[in-house]
């Protein structure tokens, strides 16, 4: 995909399951690398059960993203 989601008909294009948390439409996770960024995003600007839910929805979507230990 690796379009930009920071226009907002391309994430109005997304589904709810390709957002890290669906409920609120935050942390758009469509690709890897959108993914890598949810994270990067979510270490910077998220509440720790904001950090959970990310990382969580990240390495269910993404296992080789898993983070060891």
């Amino acid at each position: 995909m690796s379009k930009s989601l920071s226009n907002s008909k391309n994430r109005d294009r997304l589904k709810k399951s390709s957002f890290a948390l669906p409920e609120q439409e935050k942390y758009p996770i469509p690709d890897i690398e959108h993914a890598r960024n949810a994270l990067a995003r979510v270490a910077q600007h998220g509440s720790d059960a904001e950090k959970k839910k990310v990382r969580a929805a990240v390495e269910k979507k993404y296992p080789s993203l898993k983070k060891d230990g």
